[in-house]
C-alpha cells in the first residue's frame, strides 16, 4: 500500500461539550485504519494522527464538513508505517499545558513560510528569533541564529517570557517565534503580547509547514516529533546531523528512552553504544534493575506501556 499519512492539526475555538466531541471522534476513528492522539478541551482541539491515505482523506473531509474546521490547516507528512500504536482521544483541561490562561485575541501575526524565510534573511539586531520548544527538541534541530531556551517543559516558558521582558525593549524588539506545528506559538505569542511585546510574529503551521513549502533553507539539523519517528528530516534535502552519541562521540541523532522504568530519560546514542548499555542511559540505571527489554533490531522508538504481566516480571528482576 501507499505510505501512511501523518496528520497534525489544531484549532482554538469554544467547545460547548468536549466530552461529546470525544465520543464522536472515537467512533469515527475506530471504524477506520487510523491511530494517534487527539486532545479536546473547552478551548479547542489538538491532534496528531496516522492513517491510510483513504482514511486520511475521509477524516479531513469529515472534519471540514464542520464549519468550525473549514479553515483549519491539516499538515500531512508520509511514513512507511503507523508511527502511533493506538488511538487515544481524551478530554484535557489544557490542550497545551502551560498552566497560565492567556487572551487568545492577542495572538501574534501569522507569517507564511515564504515570508518567514525572507524575514530570516533580512533579520536585524532588533529582531530576536525564539525556538518555542523544549531543549531536547531544539538540540537535534533549529533555525540558524535561534535562541533555544534551556527549558524541559512548556510550563517553564511563562517565566522565560518574564525574563525576556526585562532584558529586551518590548516596544521596539521584533519577536519571531516557531514551534513544531504552530500550536504552542498560538499560546506563547499571546503571552508575549501580554508581557508588553508589540511586534510578535509566529511561523504559520510551524516547522512542519516550513519544510513542506521552503525545504531546509536556514534550518539546521532535524525535527523532533512526539511519535515513533522521534527525529525526522523536515524535507527531502534535509540530512544534516547536529548531535553526537553521548558515549563514543560519533555523529548521530537517535534518541532513546532509558530502558530503566524508573528513569525513562531521553538520551542520544548510536545503536552500538545503546546495545552495550541494553538501552539504559547510564551504568547505574542498568544496575538498578526494573529494566525493560531492549530490541536493537529496529529504529529507536518510545517505549510502549507495558502489560500487567510484563510489569510484574520486571518488578521481580
Amino acid at each position: 500500500m501507499d505510505d501512511y499519512h501523518v496528520i497534525a492539526f489544531y484549532a482554538f475555538f469554544p467547545v460547548e461539550d468536549p466530552h461529546l466531541e470525544v465520543k464522536r471522534q472515537k467512533k469515527f476513528l475506530a471504524e477506520r485504519d487510523m491511530r494517534g492522539r487527539i486532545y479536546i478541551s473547552e478551548e479547542g482541539y489538538n491532534g496528531q494522527l496516522s492513517a491510510s491515505p483513504d482514511a486520511s482523506n475521509e477524516y479531513i473531509a469529515w472534519m471540514k464538513d464542520d464549519p468550525r474546521f473549514a479553515d483549519v490547516q491539516f499538515k500531512i507528512q508520509t511514513f512507511h508505517e503507523h508511527p502511533f500504536d493506538r488511538v487515544t482521544v481524551k478530554y484535557r483541561e489544557q490542550i497545551v499545558a502551560m498552566d497560565e490562561k492567556v487572551d487568545m485575541q492577542l495572538v501574534g501575526e501569522h507569517v507564511a513560510p515564504k515570508k518567514w524565510r525572507e524575514m530570516l534573511e533580512s533579520r536585524d539586531e532588533d529582531t530576536i528569533l525564539i525556538d518555542v520548544r523544549n531543549n531536547y527538541e531544539s538540540e537535534v534541530g533549529h533555525f540558524e541564529g535561534a535562541e533555544c531556551p534551556d527549558l524541559e517543559t512548556f510550563r517553564e516558558f511563562p517565566e522565560y517570557a518574564n525574563r525576556l521582558a526585562k532584558r529586551l525593549d518590548t516596544k521596539n524588539t521584533k519577536v519571531m517565534m516557531y514551534c513544531t506545528g504552530g500550536i504552542r506559538c498560538e499560546l506563547y505569542s499571546s503571552l508575549m503580547k501580554e508581557r508588553g511585546f508589540e511586534n510578535v510574529y509566529q511561523l504559520d503551521g510551524g516547522v512542519i509547514n516550513y519544510g513542506m513549502q521552503e525545504g531546509s533553507k536556514h534550518w539546521k539539523g532535524k525535527l523532533f516529533v512526539f511519535d515513533d519517528r522521534m527525529v525526522v528530516p523536515i524535507s527531502e534535502d534535509n540530512d544534516e546531523v547536529l548531535t553526537v552519541c553521548k558515549d563514543c562521540g560519533v555523529s548521530c541523532d537517535h534518541y532513546f528512552n532509558c530502558a530503566r522504568m524508573d528513569c525513562n530519560d531521553l538520551f542520544i546514542s548510536c545503536l552500538e553504544c545503546a546495545k552495550k548499555a541494553r538501552g539504559c542511559c547510564s551504568e547505574s540505571c542498568l544496575k538498578e534493575g526494573r529494566v525493560r527489554p531492549f530490541n536493537p533490531d529496529h529504529a529507536p522508538r518510545p517505549y510502549r506501556r507495558l502489560s500487567k504481566e510484563e510489569k510484574e516480571h520486571l518488578a521481580g528482576t
